[in-house]
This record gives C-alpha cells, sequence and structure tokens, in this order.
C-alpha cells in the first residue's frame, strides 16, 4: 500500500467512525439520558413511578426484541441501508416522546425508540468490514463499545439538568437532533456492506423466536415485583416461552434459508458466549445500576447522598473508567487474546462486587469512589466491550449478523434477570420494617448474589473457543490447536 493509499485509507476509517460513533452516542443517549428525569415525568404526566418504570421496561424489551432479527436483515438487505432506518424511526419515537400528553403516548414512544435495539452490533460488523487489521479493529471497537457503557456520565447528568430546568421533554427534543444528525451522518458517510451470500429473510423464524424471547423478558420483569409479581401469569409466560422457542427450532430445521441455522446454536462458540453474557449482567448490572447507588443514598447503613450526588460517586467515575479503559481493552485483546482479557476483567470485577461489600456500614467516600473506578474499569471498560466483540468475531461468516444479534438480546436478558434476582434477596434478607443493622443483610446478601453469578460467568468463559482470525500473530501461541476455535 503507497502512502497516499494509507493515508486515503485512514481517512476513509475516521469519516466512518464519525458516523458510528454518532450512532452510538444517539443510542446511548435513549438508553441512558432519561433516568434522572423519572420522578419528573411522573409529576409532569400526573402519573406514578409504576406506570414511568414500565416506559423503560418498554424500551429495552423493544431494543432487545428487535436485535434479535434486524442485524440479520442488514446482512441480507444492506447493513446501512437498516442501520439508517433504524435511526430515522429513533428520531420518530423521540418527537412522539417529546409531545406525549400522557403516559400512554410515552409508553409507544419509547417503543419505537426501541427499535435502534441493535445500533451497537451493527456499527461493530460495519466496522469489522471496512479494518481487517486485528488491533486497529480492537482499539476501534473498544471507543465504540465503551460510548455503551455511558458517556463519561455526561448523558445522565445533562438529562438530570434539561429535567429540572426545562421539563422531561427537553431531553426527547436533544435526543431527536442528536438522532437526526446520526442519521444524516450515516446515510453520508457510512459505505453499504452486506454478506457474501444473499438469501431471503426467514420472517417465519422471526415471529417465534420474538414471542419466545419476549415472554422470557415480561415473565422477568413481572418476577422483579417480587410480593406483588403475578405468579400464575408468570408461569403463563414461561410456559409460552418454552413452546414459541420449540416451535422456532423446528421452523429453523426445515428453513432453506433459516435465521439461525439450529447447527450454528449447537456451536460451543454461540451457547457457550450467550451464558456467559447472561451471567455476567446478572452478576453485575443490577449490583452498580441498583444496588450501589441505593446504598450510597441510604441514611442509616450508606452515605446519605441526594440522587445527583450519588451519581457523582458511583455511576459518573464508572463510566468515566469504562470509556478510558474501552479503547485500551479493545486494543489488548486483539495483541495477547480476548479470551485472557476477559477472564483478567471477570477476575477483576469479582474482587471488586466482594471488596463492595466493606461499604456497608462505611463511611468512606474514597472506598467509595475507589470501587466504582475499578469495576468501571474490570467490567465496563473490560468484560462489556470483549463480551460485544466476541459476538461480532465468533459470528461464522455465512451469518455474521446472526451471533451479535443474540448475544444483545442476552444483555438485556441478564440485565433483567439481575434486576430480578439481586432485589429479589436483597428484599428477602431485609426484615420487614428494619434499619439500620437490619437492613445490612439484604445489601450483603445482594452482593454475594452477585459475585455467585459472576463467579459462574467466569467459569463458562473457559468454554468460549479462541477467535483466531480476530487476534494478531504475535498472541498465536498454539494457533494449531485452536484450529477448532468455531466448533
Amino acid at each position: 500500500m503507497t502512502a497516499q493509499s494509507a493515508a486515503a485509507h485512514r481517512a476513509n476509517i475516521g469519516v466512518l467512525m464519525a458516523a458510528l460513533l454518532a450512532a452510538c452516542v444517539a443510542f446511548q443517549l435513549n438508553a441512558s439520558m432519561l433516568s434522572p428525569a423519572l420522578t419528573t415525568i411522573e409529576h409532569e404526566l400526573n402519573t406514578d413511578a409504576a406506570a414511568v418504570g414500565l416506559t423503560q421496561t418498554a424500551f429495552f424489551t423493544s431494543a432487545a426484541l428487535f436485535s434479535l432479527f434486524l442485524p440479520r436483515l442488514g446482512d441480507i438487505i444492506g447493513r446501512k441501508k437498516v442501520l439508517s432506518g433504524m435511526l430515522a424511526v429513533m428520531t420518530l419515537g423521540c418527537v412522539i416522546a417529546a409531545l406525549a400528553p400522557n403516559i400512554n403516548v410515552l409508553f409507544v414512544g419509547r417503543v419505537v425508540q426501541g427499535v435502534s435495539g441493535p445500533v451497537v452490533p451493527l456499527c461493530l460488523i460495519m466496522l469489522r468490514v471496512e479494518v481487517p487489521e486485528p488491533k486497529l479493529y480492537g482499539t476501534l471497537m473498544g471507543v465504540l463499545t465503551a460510548i455503551n457503557g455511558g458517556i463519561a456520565g455526561i448523558d445522565a447528568l445533562a438529562g438530570g439538568y434539561l429535567a429540572e430546568s426545562f421539563g422531561f421533554a427537553a431531553i426527547f427534543w436533544v435526543m431527536a437532533v442528536v438522532a437526526a444528525i446520526a442519521t444524516l451522518l450515516m446515510v453520508f458517510l457510512a459505505p453499504e456492506s452486506t454478506a457474501g451470500t444473499k438469501e431471503r429473510m426467514d420472517w417465519l423464524g422471526v415471529v417465534p423466536l420474538v414471542i419466545s424471547v419476549g415472554a422470557a423478558l415480561i415473565a422477568l420483569n413481572e418476577i422483579g415485583r417480587l410480593s406483588d409479581a403475578n405468579w400464575v401469569l408468570v408461569a403463563i409466560l414461561v410456559v409460552v416461552a418454552a413452546a414459541s422457542f420449540a416451535i422456532f427450532w423446528r421452523v429453523e430445521e426445515r428453513s432453506g434459508h433459516p435465521l439461525v441455522a439450529t447447527h450454528l446454536l449447537r456451536r460451543r462458540a454461540t451457547w457457550a458466549l450467550l451464558l456467559t453474557t447472561v451471567l455476567t449482567m446478572t452478576g453485575v448490572f443490577a449490583v452498580m445500576n441498583g444496588l450501589i447507588p441505593a446504598l450510597a443514598q441510604d441514611p442509616s447503613l450508606g452515605f446519605g447522598m441526594g440522587a445527583g450526588e450519588s451519581a457523582w460517586w458511583t455511576l459518573t467515575p464508572y463510566a468515566i473508567a469504562g470509556l478510558l479503559m474501552g479503547p485500551a481493552a479493545g486494543w489488548l485483546a486483539a495483541t495477547v487474546g480476548y479470551r485472557k482479557m476477559l477472564r483478567i476483567g471477570m477476575a477483576g470485577s469479582v474482587v471488586a462486587v466482594c471488596l463492595m461489600i466493606l461499604l456497608v456500614g462505611s463511611d468512606s467516600r474514597l472506598l467509595l469512589l475507589g470501587l466504582s473506578i475499578l469495576i468501571g474499569l474490570t467490567y465496563a471498560g473490560t468484560v462489556n466491550i470483549i463480551l460485544n466483540g466476541l459476538g461480532i468475531v465468533l459470528s461464522p461468516k455465512e451469518n455474521p449478523g446472526f451471533l451479535p444479534g443474540l448475544n444483545a438480546g442476552a444483555f438485556n436478558l441478564g440485565a433483567g434477570l439481575s434486576f430480578a434476582v439481586i432485589f429479589a434477596v436483597k428484599t428477602a434478607l431485609t426484615p420487614a420494617g428494619s434499619s439500620g443493622s437490619g437492613v445490612s443483610g439484604g445489601y450483603v446478601g445482594g452482593l454475594v448474589a452477585g459475585l455467585v453469578f459472576l463467579a459462574l460467568a467466569l467459569a463458562t468463559s473457559f468454554l468460549i473457543p479462541r477467535p483466531v482470525g480476530a487476534e494478531a500473530p504475535s498472541s498465536s501461541i498454539g494457533v494449531a490447536s485452536s484450529a477448532g476455535a468455531d466448533q
């Protein structure tokens, strides 16, 4: 490659990264910017916290379901086309939500926004097509995926400011503007790409898969209500999920152009990665996004902070650490190995959550800050990056969109399961009407539950095969023995 062609290639990659970064930022704002404004929405729309929470559930459930098949549709009709369409629909959803006169319209707006669910997997696939060099791809993958862990906490802080100053609608207008800009950048700057072979979309397979995963997610959300849960509904949803998945399996075995060929689901590269993702998210998501902020705000056992102050000490340093670590983790994954970096990050996450037990009853804000940074470096900046990356590099060439889509669904499934399990344990171990030391068992129990799931995730990570082609030659010790990595 001549110096001139190399410079042109770098410029093209820079232009592509601008479009992909804009898309990832637009999605992340939809996912996190609204969190500080939930109480404001409750007051402005004259509703209750449960109804507002349901709109958040609707967004993440919608995001999970669309992630199951839109990456595959992109393989067939064009990833740029699908991603541009998703961003345009996201913009429409933001406008609907901004104009919402009541909670029902806001619910609709959030469902429409959820069409953007597979933005990050699609961006990573498009990047992989244009950047085959392992170390450069790993670094740029880390940049894109780190955005998915939070925009250095600015998204949540900006959401709180806008809600307090101008009302919740201002947040959605900002989201709409960013989404519209991202749509234009994608249309005019990104190149088109498809899978090597053109096939028809397997819509007959999409329907039972979406029903199965949707029923499972709704069941998990219902379980998270604990004593208020409708257990008959949960049982019905579990049966529906199982039956729908059985139908999906039969459809895929008989289809000439399956959404997911069943032999791909049997691969260790598929089920081991998905299981590791679900277990990891179950162990860490509710701990960092629910339990630790709650402890920081607890006046008896925690630090008695307000919501905004607790974010400064927990979620903001966590997001900043993840954002700074992401590019390095991606580069190291391609240099020393994806699996090695995954296990290092997981081991660090286990240590961080274990040390968090010391926060219960503590008054050390420096310890709270230090552990928030540590989990940001190990989980948000390493494990989250590598799990997303493995979904790309372990996906088969004949169906590159299937594993990233399923992995995105696994992230959402694990997040829902995390809140259901971690807070169920916390509630079960907190005596009714207790205060002070009586509450400590709940926090400790929740953290121990998170540790158990993280330890299981670390164990299952050893089952994930090595993505030989995605790692630089310098890291290929025993490559010959890894020839079956995709099996």
